[in-house]
């Protein structure tokens, strides 16, 4: 499926290599009672029972088991070596395996991973890979001095962008929500990413927190932007039940949820509103504006040049690879995930005799009737939207419909294409069109 941005149409082609790596490292120093990521904490994490060392391992092997199907199916990088898709016999519309064009290190706490290992890894990447001169690579970490870890020397290894969960500039909201930072701590942090060379910071902040008012979430956007960061991710704080869902077990890519975070889930919920939350996002929305920033996607804002480059290639639905316990990978027409649990996963890959396999989990085709609705979507969270002429598809003329006679949906000019794109309203309201979409 080829994004539905301009010159595009929505139509499903076949499988193509990744124009991007997800590394999924899961451990922290404490899990954060709302978090549904993979993440192993405490004594998994630190000290003489630590299995990080046998995680970066495991990581190591994956990655080069996954460029040797890469190898297999699209031949090696352009920038590594010939055997090219076209060379090969490959059908026509796959396109050349060019080296990468982003990394993100994600978690967990990759920042907790000694920049040896992130150094070693990066060269696995390089060399069974790719990786563009001007490719982004990204590293998560949280802002506490302890966790934060070697910024320098991240820098040296190549990380370019660094991306902070500060969550709050409330030292009250950040210990209700179980973060072990202050927002001194935040600041301090992004200091010390910008005299590391960082060229780009990003900063992850959290609404519709408990006890949470419009004017301690416009304090928070306040002291955020005076430290100057190129970029913000603001998410609605989001209390999801992965028991209830299905995606934990054997297989499953999210971890059972512990007895005390269900229970401080519980209670948060309770004191979220929906209402307050719509605020807090419109008031997000016209400060960015006003100091200048650009909201090119639903939940992220970012200045000129430092949007996401990782991340839009998910929202423009194209291909990519992942490594690490429950990471996703997708290639276009299949979605595979990696199981949550880690001694599987760590048993898969480095076994005592032999020289692994691919750890366990499981895969999905995606139909054609799914494809076209997840471009439509996916699109739609960008600020440029789809371009006017597939709204009137079969499958998605009655939902467009829909969304412009409520106000969520609004036509836009963009370079003299005509264009529909979510309104501010339609921001608030996404998942009433999407589900009809679906």
């Amino acid at each position: 499926m080829r994004p539905a941005g301009p010159g595009y149409a929505l139509t499903v082609s076949s499988p193509q290599p990744p124009v991007a790596l997800y590394i999924h490292l899961p451990f922290c120093v404490a899990h954060c009672p709302y978090c549904d990521f993979v993440v192993y904490a405490g004594s998994a994490a630190r000290g003489p029972r630590a299995r990080t060392e046998r995680l970066y391992q495991a990581v190591a092997r994956e990655l080069e088991l996954r460029a040797d199907v890469l190898d297999e199916r699209f031949g090696r990088p352009a920038e590594t070596g010939p055997g090219l898709p076209a060379e090969r016999g490959l059908p026509a519309e796959v396109g050349p395996r060019g080296p990468l064009g982003s990394v993100y290190f994600g978690g967990g706490t990759p920042s907790l991973i000694p920049a040896e290992w992130l150094e070693r890894l990066l060269a696995t990447v390089r060399r069974r890979y790719g990786l563009r001169p001007d490719a982004e690579v990204t590293l998560e970490a949280n802002p506490g001095p302890d966790e934060r870890g070697d910024l320098t020397a991240f820098a040296a290894a190549g990380v370019n962008r660094v991306s902070f969960g500060a969550q709050s500039m409330d030292g009250t909201e950040l210990r209700r929500l179980g973060r072990r930072h202050s927002p001194a701590d935040v600041a301090a942090a992004v200091a010390e990413a910008r005299a590391a060379g960082i060229g780009s910071v990003n900063l992850d902040l959290l609404y519709d927190v408990p006890g949470q008012t419009v004017a301690a979430w416009e304090a928070t956007l306040r002291a955020a932007l005076e430290l100057r960061p190129d970029h913000l991710s603001i998410y609605a704080l989001t209390l999801d039940d992965p028991d209830a869902e299905g995606l934990t077990g054997e297989i499953g890519d999210h971890l059972p949820t512990v007895p005390g975070a269900r229970r401080w889930r519980e209670t948060a919920r309770r004191e979220q509103d929906d209402d307050r939350a719509a605020d807090q996002y419109r008031a997000a929305t016209e400060t960015l504006a006003a100091a200048g920033w650009r909201g090119y996607e639903i939940s992220n804002w970012a200045r000129p040049g430092h949007e996401s480059r990782h991340n839009l290639a998910y929202w423009e639905r194209r291909s990519y690879e992942a490594v690490g316990p429950g990471a996703h990978a997708f290639d276009g027409t299949v979605r595979r995930w990696n199981a949550a649990a880690l001694e599987p996963y760590i048993a898969a890959l480095l076994p005592a005799e032999g020289d692994g396999s691919v750890p366990p989990g499981d895969r999905e085709t995606v139909s054609e009737r799914t494809a076209v609705a997840e471009s439509l979507i996916l699109a739609l969270r960008l600020d440029r939207g789809v371009p006017a002429s597939l709204a009137v598809a079969p499958a998605a003329a009655d939902a467009f419909a829909w969304g412009r006679s409520n106000g969520l949906v609004e036509a836009i000019d963009l370079d003299g294409e005509g264009r529909l794109r979510l309104t501010l309203r339609g921001r608030l309201l996404s998942n009433e069109l999407f589900e009809r979409l679906l």
